[in-house]
């Protein structure tokens, strides 16, 4: 059985991007399409609804790519006990306020029994 992983939207971001001239956003770039084209295959991989509405967000295009990198990729489900952990996790600090989208993807990979969540932030 592969391990189960929760890809979070800067996963996706990194891998459509334009490439990068600042050093670090580059070698995040390198490094996601390096594990996207040879790890990818090694885990089941999964998105929510979150994954979702973050890609569609910003410039036409830029959400284009990355929807078109994560059709297909398995929505898990966002319950009311995902939107209660994630509200845990804000209120009572480990997740700062203005982070809330990012203590909902910790609570769904959680919830579902992910074994891991894959993000840059």
């Amino acid at each position: 059985m592969k391990p189960k992983v929760y890809i979070e939207t800067s996963i996706p971001s990194y891998l459509t991007a334009r490439p990068s001239n600042d050093l670090r956003a580059m070698a995040n770039q390198n490094t996601t399409i390096e594990w996207w084209e040879s790890r990818r295959p090694e885990f089941e991989i999964y998105i929510s609804e979150f994954v979702v509405a973050e890609a569609s967000q910003g410039h036409p295009k830029a959400a284009a790519r990355r929807l078109a990198a994560i059709e297909g990729i398995p929505e898990l489900d966002v319950t009311e006990k995902v939107r209660q952990l994630g509200r845990v996790l804000v209120a009572e600090g480990p997740i700062p306020e203005g982070a809330e989208i990012d203590a909902y993807h910790i609570a769904v990979a959680t919830v579902n029994g992910m074994d891991y969540l894959l993000t840059w932030n």
